[in-house]
């Protein structure tokens, strides 16, 4: 493991948990909408993420650390996907997107669930804060027994 490669990893964290937070507040400011630009409610987002890097067997890791390289490169987003959960129809006969019956279809936004996502996304981004402010702390104090 080199140098910098505990702060390229808690950066790619950074970054994947920032993204996190952004579209949970997307699907938060959308709860409530019934037609986008498609004319279609709006759907629940969730980011993926996995792994960075090719291959992580057990024999990859173990060359790879007997070579002398590392294999922690940290994570990154597979992508942002719609959640397939169904959508809601309540009945509100007022409502200008009401169908024949008085039902409106909602977005499946659930905003308990959007709510702890965003306190896991913000407690993950804190704990790579934290893991990077130490990896700096080892740094000075290395250079400080270097001198």
């Amino acid at each position: 493991m080199g140098l910098f490669d505990a702060i390229d990893v808690t950066g790619s964290g950074l970054s994947a948990e920032r993204l996190r937070m952004d579209v949970t507040a997307e699907n938060l400011a959308n709860a409530q909408t019934t037609k986008d630009a498609s004319g279609q409610p709006y759907r629940r987002k969730e980011v993926v993420l996995q792994q960075a890097g090719t291959s992580s067997s057990f024999g990859t890791v173990l060359q790879n650390a007997m070579g002398g390289t590392s294999a922690v490169r940290g994570v990154q987003v597979a992508g942002i996907v719609q959640d397939s959960t169904p959508l809601k129809r309540i009945y509100d006969p007022g409502h200008p997107d009401a169908d024949k019956n008085g039902y409106v279809t909602m977005p499946n936004v659930n905003t308990v669930t959007e709510m702890t996502d965003l306190i896991s996304s913000s407690r993950a981004y804190e704990a790579d804060v934290t893991a990077m402010q130490t990896a700096k702390q080892m740094f000075t104090k290395t250079l400080d027994i270097l001198r």
